[in-house]
């Protein structure tokens, strides 16, 4: 009984000294999160949204990525989009609508040997291609498709 005390003691000590330095400043959340591509998500372009966030701006076509979304999408502000890939050595996916001001949705890393599949949500202001960027042994390939966007997400 009185060991189970001392490690709750010690526990919530703990807890407590990491409240008070995030509280203070001392200690910034922002230190501890990972890094990701500001520059991409604040470009105006597709290519400088590219080049920023995978390097290059430079994609082949390819039939091995598969991009699933609505035909029609009734309200921009949440686009249901999946994309696929059986390639070999996927270690990226990025998604592009290509008519938002900015144009870069999202980025997704791929730990070794995991399959290559995402799904999420994007924002899209108006009609345009989503574009699907998947990044395979060192090299870049694309897919896209269109949606048609009944209302706008993006301020639309």
């Amino acid at each position: 009984m009185n060991e189970t005390r001392r490690v709750f003691l010690k526990e919530s000590l703990a807890a407590g000294a990491i409240g008070v330095a995030v509280g203070t400043g001392l200690l910034t959340p922002r230190s501890i999160l990972a890094a990701w591509p500001q520059s991409a998500f604040e470009a105006k372009s597709v290519d400088a949204a590219l080049s920023a966030a995978v390097g290059s701006d430079k994609t082949e076509a390819s039939s091995h990525i598969t991009v699933k979304a609505p035909d029609i999408a009734e309200n921009g502000a949440v686009v249901p989009v999946t994309v696929s890939t059986d390639m070999a050595g996927a270690s990226m996916i990025a998604l592009i609508a290509e008519g938002n001001a900015i144009p870069l949705t999202s980025t997704f890393e791929l730990g070794e040997g995991t399959e290559a599949f995402i799904s999420t949500r994007i924002k899209m202001g108006k009609t345009s291609n989503v574009l699907a960027v998947v990044k395979a042994d060192g090299k870049l390939y694309s897919a896209k498709k269109e949606v048609k966007v009944t209302i706008g997400g993006c301020g639309g």
